[in-house]
């Protein structure tokens, strides 16, 4: 099988503290658990290239992964690594 595009961390919202939907809920009310590793993102502002914590978070006994970055005062980016 032929692969033409690989996964890759894509921003998939922006929201501000305390509301930021994300996985059909509001991320901000569940516990987020670091699992050590981090991922490089390109930041959608100016294209710099961080290295950033991976989170998992348990929706409805379904982990999900995600990482975060903090795009300005208490206003978040989140990425999810998808096609």
């Amino acid at each position: 099988m032929k692969v033409y595009k690989e996964p890759s961390w894509q921003l998939e919202t922006t929201g501000v503290d305390g509301n930021a939907t994300l996985f059909g809920v509001n991320i901000f009310d569940y516990e987020w658990s670091n699992i050590g590793k981090k991922a490089r993102i390109v930041s959608p502002l100016d294209g710099s290239i961080d290295l950033l914590p991976i989170y998992s978070v348990l929706i409805d006994d379904k982990e999900h992964q995600f990482v975060c970055e903090e795009q300005s005062n208490c206003v978040y980016n989140f990425f999810v690594y998808k096609y």
